[in-house]
């Protein structure tokens, strides 16, 4: 994909993440290992994810919520109004 693409790839999302959370951990200036000890994520999951992008689901939650970011992943998989209506435009044809 071209560096000007609108459309995201997981790997663009992942360094953004990466990237955000970097600097939200400098502005409170808090360490790796300090954010790891209030968090209850473990110090080196913090530092694959600054490194290398990788963490898990529970360890990104956990960090979100230290950072009081934790509403931001309500919409995440939200199903729009639209498509909500046209799902039930094609429930109710096909029982009929």
């Amino acid at each position: 994909m071209s560096q000007f693409s609108i459309i995201k790839t997981p790997t663009s999302v992942m360094n953004e993440l990466v990237s955000k959370h970097q600097l939200l951990r400098k502005k409170h200036g808090i360490s790796q290992l300090e954010l790891a000890k209030k968090s209850g994520v473990s110090f080196g999951s913090i530092k694959r994810f600054e490194t290398t992008g990788q963490i898990s689901l529970e360890s990104l939650l956990k960090l979100a919520y230290f950072f009081n970011r934790l509403a931001d992943f309500n919409t995440v998989f939200l199903i729009d109004a639209d498509l909500g209506k046209i799902e039930k435009l094609f429930s109710n044809t096909t029982r009929k």
